[in-house]
């Protein structure tokens, strides 16, 4: 297994101008280029379906929260949105040809290693602008294939911060995605839990930010166990049944 690089050793000032274009503008047409060619592709090779999409917020502020297994869970998880989401993503990412997709396509760096606070600045100046943002809970990417054992804070922190609605995701089958190279394609599923809600916090405490970090960080758990459990045929079952049962729940209560 390749070792990882934890710390980047670049300046903060390399990665001012991603964190100046995500709190000024939205992405631009390099977005939608990127969805138009690579969700056929996801679709058709990694038969790639989503489960309970009308969980999806579609207006306000926002934060996608799923687990993470490969690069293209940001595919996975975006090509399924109406909306133009917008990406936390390590800052190692941000070097070569990339770096122009990522600029372009709102993506913002977080500096691994250091204590970034320029990351929940723009964060948080996107969700104050009512658009949306994807964080992880885990950080980064587990190279298990397994969940990991905790969540980070973080995403505790930027949710009671804001205030904005967090919405869990189980991504299930994206960690055989590199498989692609072998030319193996894994079968991914994508479900959108309820949104949560937590009360505003202006200065929350580390175990405040880690208890909210761990209450999305279960639901994700919840939802990738069923979806390991049951499959998507059984998971897409019973997403109907309960949406059956709710309207029979709404016919009795005006009845």
């Amino acid at each position: 297994m390749k070792a990882q690089v934890y710390k980047d050793p670049r300046p903060a000032e390399y990665f001012e101008r991603y964190h100046e274009r995500g709190r000024s503008r939205d992405p631009d047409f390099v977005y939608e280029l990127v969805r138009i060619v690579l969700t056929p592709l996801c679709l058709v090779l990694f038969r790639a379906r989503c489960i309970a999409s009308e969980n999806v917020p579609q207006t306000g502020a926002a934060i996608f929260a799923p687990n993470h297994f490969s690069f293209m869970d940001h595919f996975f998880v975006a090509m399924f949105m109406r909306r133009r989401v917008r990406f936390m993503a390590k800052s190692q990412l941000f070097s070569g040809p990339l770096q122009w997709i990522l600029y372009h396509g709102g993506v913002f760096p977080v500096r691994r290693g250091h204590h970034d606070e320029e990351a929940f600045v723009t964060a948080e100046t996107i969700l104050g602008n009512g658009r949306t943002i994807v964080m992880y809970c885990e950080g980064g990417r587990s190279r298990t294939g397994e969940l990991s054992n905790k969540a980070k804070p973080g995403i505790g922190r930027l949710a009671l911060e804001t205030g904005a609605p967090v919405v869990p995701i189980a991504v299930y089958g994206s960690q055989k995605a590199r498989n692609w190279k072998r030319l193996q394609f894994p079968k991914v599923t994508v479900q959108f839990g309820e949104p949560i809600v937590f009360d505003r916090v202006d200065q929350p405490t580390r175990e405040q930010q880690q208890a909210v970090a761990d209450e999305v960080f279960a639901n994700i758990r919840h939802l990738y166990a069923d979806l390991k459990r049951t499959g998507r045929k059984g998971m897409v079952q019973r997403v109907r049944e309960q949406r059956r049962a709710e309207r029979r729940d709404r016919r009795t209560a005006t009845a």
